[in-house]
Parts: C-alpha cells; sequence; structure tokens
C-alpha cells in the first residue's frame, strides 16, 4: 500500500449518539448538565484540596489528580459531542481523531492507575492504621502518581502510533460519538492483527490486574474490618466498599467489556450506551462517590463557607 493510498481518508465523520432528529434537544440539555456536575464537581473538589491543610494528606493527593483526571477525561468527548448536536457538524479530521484517542486512552488509563493508588492507601489505613505514615511515605506517594502519569502517556502513545500506520480507504463514517479505538478498526483497510494483539495484551495490563488489585484492596479492607464484631463497623465497610465497588464496576466492567471481551452481537447502539457509562457517567459520579460523601471533604467545604461568612459579616 502506497503512502498516497493511506492518506486518501483525510477527515472522518462522527455519528454520534442513535437518537431521533427530535431528541435532539432534550439530551443535549441533559449532557451538558452531566458535563456540567463533573467539571463543577471535581473543580470544587481540587480547590477544597488545594486551600485546606487539613487535606494535605496522600488520599486526597490521589484525589485530586482523579478529579483533575476525570474532569480532562470527559472534556476530550463531550464537547465534540455537544458541537455536533447543536450544529449538525459531525466532521473530524484524521490528525483531530488521532489526537482524541490519545488523550481519551490517557486520561482513561491515567484513572484507572490512581484508583489502584487509591486502593492501596485505604488498605494501608485500615489493615495497617499504626505504620500508615511510614509505608504512604511522601515520597513513595509522589513516586506512585509520576509513575501513573508517566505510564499512561506511553501506552497511549503506543497505540495511537500503531493506529497511525493504517490505511484508511473508503469507509470514513465512525458509528459512535468520538474516535473510539475499536471503531477506527473497522474500518481500516489494512492488516490490524498487530493492533488488535497489543490492544488485548495492554489492556491486560492496564485494565485488568489494576481491577483485580482493588478488588483484592478491598476485599482486605472488607476482611478486617469483619474481624471486630461491631455492626457499625460492618455497615461502614459495606456503605463505603460497596458505593466504591459499584463504580468501579461500572467503569472496569464497560471497558473490559467493549475492548478485550468484544462480542459479535454487539451492535453500535449497545456499544455507544456502554461507552457513555464510561465516558460520561462514571466521571460525574466520582466526586459524590469519592468525596462529597466523606466527612473531611464535607468539613473543609464547611470551614471554607464560615470564613468566607466571617469575611462578609467583617
Amino acid at each position: 500500500m502506497t503512502r498516497r493510498n493511506q492518506t486518501i481518508v483525510s477527515d472522518f465523520l462522527l455519528l454520534g449518539l442513535p437518537i431521533e432528529p427530535e431528541q435532539q434537544n432534550p439530551f443535549y440539555v441533559l449532557f451538558l448538565a452531566m458535563y456540567l456536575i463533573t467539571v463543577l464537581g471535581n473543580l470544587l473538589i481540587i480547590f477544597l484540596i488545594c486551600l485546606d491543610s487539613h487535606l494535605h494528606t496522600p488520599m486526597y493527593l490521589f484525589l485530586s489528580n482523579l478529579s483533575f483526571s476525570d474532569i480532562c477525561f470527559s472534556s476530550v468527548t463531550i464537547p465534540k459531542l455537544l458541537q455536533t448536536m447543536q450544529s449538525q457538524d459531525s466532521s473530524i479530521t484524521f490528525a483531530g481523531c488521532l489526537t482524541q484517542m490519545y488523550f481519551f486512552l490517557f486520561f482513561a488509563d491515567l484513572e484507572s492507575f490512581l484508583l489502584v493508588a487509591m486502593a492501596y492507601d485505604r488498605y494501608v489505613a485500615i489493615c495497617f492504621p499504626l505504620h500508615y505514615t511510614i509505608i504512604m511515605s511522601s515520597k513513595l506517594c509522589l513516586s506512585l502518581v509520576v509513575l501513573s502519569w508517566v505510564l499512561t502517556m506511553f501506552h497511549a502513545m503506543l497505540h495511537t502510533l500503531l493506529m497511525a500506520r493504517l490505511c484508511f480507504c473508503a469507509d470514513n463514517i465512525i458509528p459512535h460519538f468520538f474516535c473510539d479505538m475499536s471503531a477506527l478498526l473497522k474500518l481500516a483497510c489494512s492488516d490490524t492483527r498487530v493492533n488488535e494483539l497489543v490492544i488485548f495484551i495492554m489492556g491486560g495490563l492496564v485494565l485488568v490486574i489494576p481491577f483485580l488489585l482493588i478488588v483484592m484492596s478491598y476485599a482486605r479492607i472488607v476482611s478486617s474490618i469483619l474481624r471486630v464484631p461491631s455492626a457499625r463497623g460492618i455497615r461502614k465497610a459495606f456503605s463505603t466498599c460497596g458505593s466504591h465497588l459499584s463504580v468501579l464496576s461500572l467503569f472496569y466492567g464497560t471497558v473490559i467489556g467493549l475492548y478485550l471481551c468484544p462480542s459479535a452481537n454487539n451492535s453500535a447502539v449497545k456499544e455507544t450506551v456502554m461507552a457513555v457509562m464510561y465516558t460520561v457517567v462514571t466521571p460525574m459520579l466520582n466526586p459524590f462517590i469519592y468525596s462529597l460523601r466523606n466527612r473531611d471533604m464535607m468539613g473543609a467545604l464547611g470551614r471554607l463557607l464560615f470564613k468566607k461568612k466571617i469575611s462578609f459579616s467583617v
């Protein structure tokens, strides 16, 4: 295949959400509201963590990075979706498509690694409380954050470079609301076996192993709490771990189902709905699950509002 054939397709058309034209406006309002909740909720978390010295702990270092990742993760796809719904301009250049795919993979992977770090932090805090400050030192926490950013950068770059080498010769319609990797592979007119092999191998390393580590951490946490025969402890364990694991299952379950265990029976509508779950719903739920139900975060918000009230009264 010559270089000339590789550049026949210069742009793609995103089909967007599989909804009727008369439903465009209600869905536009819905997704705009969800995006604003995601951005404002996560910005509030970052703002509180930066301002309140009580929150300068390992857990909230990871949480602030997770909130930043959620904002960027949503911003990679939703603004383009909203633009498409409002202006009916669904075109995206080949370079723009690869750029969107890169940042989509980057922030999705970053969220996965940060969730592992947060689960490990909770595991140490509950199972080894006396050694927590020694184990979760500032050096270790910073190293985990930096390692997460570096690994995700290389992983996203690997898939982007492999996608850039493929030829797209005829069909340029992507049955999705963003440049999804699996949807792009179906449009390629060159051999995609290397891409599919790398997705399967790297997906296992980046998704399955972190998910198993998180489940193991929470299992140890629940086991540790249940050793103390306290009704309050049991309620706390299932309340905290249950809500966390429900969001984790939503995120990892849909991603693993789409990329590592694809089914021939999966329709474009089903894949789009699954993608909405982890690209839109999960980043919106994270502030409520990890932070706004958290006593420390609510205390920080109360102290901030109290200071504002004092300053206004003066």
